[in-house]
């Protein structure tokens, strides 16, 4: 058992998929640091590598990019239930639903086979983006938008939401931050879809399981928290004065620390170039300065740096983005690597089922309920 719980530095599988160096501050996708990818790649190619373990040729890419794309289109069962839940449900709730609903029809739904699986994975990766898009145009009275064929995933889902012609840098800003949260080794979402797929549950389990992993406070969700707490600082204020005194008062800033790493997240480190471009860019650079004057409180004063949540929260807000849809597009970027997860599960499978640690009463006779007496009340 870990000293401190939470299966703190036990390993429970073995993957080729991502590696952490949290003590230097490195992300690496199958060999390939994620700053080069950030830079270089698309999250097309970024998919490809994750399911595949290595980068496409260029007819290779060609021949992925279009079969994504074809995918993108939903069922009318599965646009049913999205408008259904659009009027009352929460984006999370949504998100969990609409995947779950989107097996009853899938053609290889009772397969587990690895080419079945990313058959199944590039039609969630394509059709997620579009479940969260209709989601947000129905609840706020807009007629949905059609996926456009000829747009890369990034542009598609902006012009999806928004409606609005979709500039050069912000779709690349955009694909930017999905390659970011694609994989991230064995964090709470990729365990909860590996130990569904250990019993040989299918895909869309899995999947589902991971939203809603991922629909906790504790894992998703942090960068929605951010963007409150910079809503909340009002115009004048001293941000400096804010955050100090909100950590006098044991308030936790969200966006800071993380489990595994002890320096910068180096996804925040790309995140916040972007963020300090879309500022100067829209001529409001409110967001991002109130940011960093909060990144210097924190690291100042409590020693911990942003991770991942801490940027993409002004980098998203300056995209358009609805603060409600932030978790939903952290799990439409990571379900790529959640399902590559469950295809390494089920090839080499064992069930995982840990043990725990008895801490309750020691063996007792069992006493007829005539004779039980109440328990003395204190």
């Amino acid at each position: 058992m870990a000293d401190k719980g939470g299966l703190e530095g036990v390993v429970v599988a073995r993957s080729r998929l991502c590696s952490i160096d949290g003590i230097n501050g490195v992300l690496i996708y199958s060999g390939y640091d994620v700053g080069d990818l950030a830079e270089h790649s698309s999250y097309e190619e970024v998919c490809f590598l994750t399911l595949r373990g290595r980068l496409p040729t260029r007819a290779e890419m060609d021949e992925f990019t279009a079969e994504l794309t074809s995918h993108r289109d939903l069922s009318e069962e599965t646009e049913s239930v999205v408008d259904m839940l659009a009027t009352h449900a929460a984006p999370m709730e949504m998100l969990r639903t609409a995947v779950s609903s989107d097996s009853f029809d899938d053609p290889d739904k009772d397969s587990n086979a690895d080419d079945a699986n990313v058959r199944k994975a590039m039609r969630l990766i394509a059709k997620m983006p579009t479940m969260v898009a209709r989601y947000h145009r129905r609840r706020t009275g807009l007629d949905p938008i059609a996926p456009d064929p000829s747009l890369g995933h990034a542009a598609n889902f902006l012009h999806m939401l928004n409606g609005e012609p979709v500039s050069d840098a912000a779709a690349k800003t955009f694909d930017v931050a999905l390659i970011l949260h694609a994989d991230h080794e064995m964090n709470a979402s990729t365990f909860t879809a590996r130990v569904i797929a250990s019993t040989l549950s299918d895909m869309h389990s899995a999947i589902t399981g991971a939203i809603g992993a991922l629909k906790g406070p504790l894992h998703g969700g942090a960068n929605e928290q951010v963007m409150k707490l910079l809503q909340s600082i009002p115009e004048g204020t001293s941000v400096e004065d804010e955050i100090h005194a909100r950590l006098e008062r044991k308030e936790r800033i969200m966006g800071f620390g993380h489990r595994v790493y002890k320096t910068w997240d180096p996804r925040a480190v790309i995140l916040k170039r972007f963020s300090k471009q879309l500022a100067d860019e829209s001529g409001d650079p409110r967001w991002y300065d109130m940011s960093e004057s909060i990144e210097q409180t924190v690291v100042s004063e409590k020693g911990l740096y942003p991770n991942v949540d801490f940027y993409s929260a002004s980098t998203y807000h300056y995209l358009g983005i609805d603060t409600g849809l932030f978790t939903p597009i952290f799990a439409m970027s990571r379900v790529v690597g959640w399902a590559a997860h469950v295809i390494e599960q089920h090839a080499d499978n064992r069930l995982i089922r840990p043990s725990s640690e008895y801490v309750g009463p020691a063996v007792r006779d069992y006493e007829p309920i005539e004779r039980r007496e109440a328990p003395a009340v204190v």
